[in-house]
């Protein structure tokens, strides 16, 4: 019921209808469940949204918030912002704030807390200086000031994305940007960084080479063994998940510098250093050229032997 589910943020516009003080609020066990629940790091950002605080409290608690949720406001310790729902439903989200995050926020006025909730809601991928304007309707002269002033406060800051470089992004000032943003460790200077990865991958392929006894001869090494040696070299600026360390794997063996050879017990890849493409064998060019070649037995360096009579097609 969307009135029902609108009753909460109705109510708690109204600071008049709180009926607890804050030593009584914070001695409620019904509170310290709605501290709890927001402070939980899927609600950081956007929030819980207020189908979502029905949900867990019930009918019979719900009502019950109103109070709680105008001592947090006038606190400046919880801010209040519109956005879309699972079910693509227009609806209030609760977003919960530290003390040392509320302190900032003393002493701005609506139009600067208007701001803040826009940024605040976008989270760790930012959004840009002409969407908040849109979505505030606030102008320009005014929101550049604004933009300014929260700088100013650490409570937001301006960063640029790989895909535009020229363009201005905000997001809340303690958040780390996500990587479509920044482009992961694989950027530096929002610029893809040839030498960095060029380093990895020489020291990938040397790693798979030692780790393995050399060309073709051990069973292989796994990713988690890679990334491991990695980590002890210290041979990346940045740390890098396994997934991570999977992209450079891949493009070695894309190129043709590592391949992999079978799985572990568990089922994980073995890699070992790829052979070329011709593969040496016990017979020079000008052998072939004998009219007698297809009846010779041939073996291979990888211990493929090719009888007499077979295609050796294998050169």
């Amino acid at each position: 019921n969307n009135n029902n589910r609108g009753s909460l943020t109705n109510s708690a516009s109204n600071p008049s209808k709180s009926t607890s003080s804050t030593s009584e609020s914070q001695n409620n066990p019904l509170y310290d469940d709605f501290i709890s629940l927001l402070s939980a790091p899927q609600h950081k950002g956007k929030g819980i949204a207020n189908s979502a605080l029905k949900d867990h409290f019930g009918e019979s608690k719900y009502p019950s918030l109103v109070p709680i949720i105008n001592e947090l406001t006038r606190a400046s310790r919880l801010t209040m912002s519109k956005g879309l729902s699972s079910t693509g439903e227009a609806e209030v989200y609760f977003s919960l704030l530290t003390v040392e995050e509320a302190s900032r926020l003393q002493g701005l006025d609506a139009p600067s807390k208007m701001v803040y909730q826009v940024v605040e809601a976008s989270g760790n991928k930012g959004i840009w200086t002409v969407d908040v304007r849109n979505q505030t309707n606030i102008p320009q002269v005014l929101l550049t000031k604004i933009f300014k002033q929260l700088e100013t406060r650490r409570i937001i800051k301006p960063i640029k994305a790989v895909t535009a470089k020229t363009k201005k992004l905000y997001m809340l000032y303690d958040l780390t940007p996500a990587k479509e943003i920044t482009g992961g460790p694989w950027y530096s200077e929002y610029e893809f960084d040839h030498e960095f990865i060029a380093e990895l991958r020489n020291f990938i392929t040397m790693c798979v080479r030692r780790m393995n006894g050399g060309l073709g001869v051990g069973k292989g090494v796994t990713l988690k063994q890679i990334a491991h040696k990695m980590v002890q070299a210290n041979v990346s600026r940045v740390v890098l998940n396994l997934e991570e360390v999977q992209q450079l794997v891949q493009t070695l063996a894309f190129d043709y510098q590592i391949e992999q050879r079978g799985v572990t017990e568990n089922g994980e890849a073995l890699f070992v250093a790829a052979k070329g493409v011709t593969t040496m064998c016990d017979f020079g060019w000008w052998d072939v050229l004998s009219p007698d070649f297809h009846f010779r037995g041939v073996r291979f360096e990888d211990d493929v032997f090719l009888s007499a009579h077979e295609p050796h097609h294998h050169s």
